[in-house]
């Protein structure tokens, strides 16, 4: 299996390991860093059962994977159908001129005000530890940001990318992500995202700026059952 297949593993096992939490069978990040599980490329029983453990008897587990699937007995509580794009190693000529500032643990809470107005994706009081985020302030009001969520050694995924309603058709995203595609591009590794195969605006945006389809990608929250079905076998 390619790395970007299993991106959240590969990024939790790798250059993520520090701020994940699990060992060889299970891993995921912190809940106030994100929602995201993940189990090896080929999970065996033992891998779902330390994915339980980890997670604990009764809560929610959510796998974002090319290929996710429940483990017998755990109760699917949604998916998410989405597509996985890979990004150009150099930004495209795009207009706009806004300046742009870094991000960082004092702009957190103004963070999580524009990403619950805009729904890009999930974004927690930490989320910004796993890598640059960059904004466009408007009178000192945080109205456009785009992040960096997971990094395996090759990829980097550039994540959260939203704008304040009132300020949308001003380019502002085209302009940061490709600020976050610079950034990646110079630390040697390639940008890539993912977004809801639904959103045909978001999916035609990236495109425009180099990005093309690599595959489907599948997520599945799952509630873990109470006690394991070989518990006590």
């Amino acid at each position: 299996m390619e790395p970007l297949d299993n991106m959240m593993w590969h990024a939790m096992t790798g250059p993520q390991r520090h701020i994940s939490e699990g060992d060889e069978h299970a891993r995921r990040y912190p809940v106030d860093v994100g929602p995201f599980n993940a189990v090896p490329d080929e999970p065996t029983d033992e891998d779902y059962r330390a994915l339980g453990t980890l997670v604990g008897p009764s809560n929610v587990a959510l796998l974002f994977r090319g290929d996710a699937v429940a483990p017998v007995g755990w109760e699917v509580l949604g998916t998410i159908n989405g597509v996985q794009m890979v990004g150009p190693t150099a930004p495209k000529a795009t207009s706009g001129d806004a300046e742009i500032v870094r991000l960082g643990a004092d702009d957190v809470d103004e963070m999580i005000a524009l990403t619950s107005r805009t729904q890009p994706g999930p974004f927690a009081p930490r989320t910004h530890e796993l890598g640059v985020y960059l904004g466009v302030r408007v009178d000192g009001r945080l109205i456009a940001m785009a992040g960096q969520r997971a990094q395996t050694n090759d990829y980097v995924e550039i994540s959260a990318v939203c704008t304040d309603a009132q300020f949308t058709g001003r380019g502002l995203g085209s302009l940061l992500v490709n600020a976050q595609i610079e950034l990646i591009a110079a630390a040697g590794k390639q940008p890539m995202l993912h977004t809801s195969a639904e959103n045909s605006r978001a999916i035609a945006l990236y495109e425009h700026l180099g990005f093309h389809h690599r595959r489907q990608v599948g997520g599945m929250l799952m509630r873990v059952p109470e006690a394991s079905p070989n518990d006590g076998a």
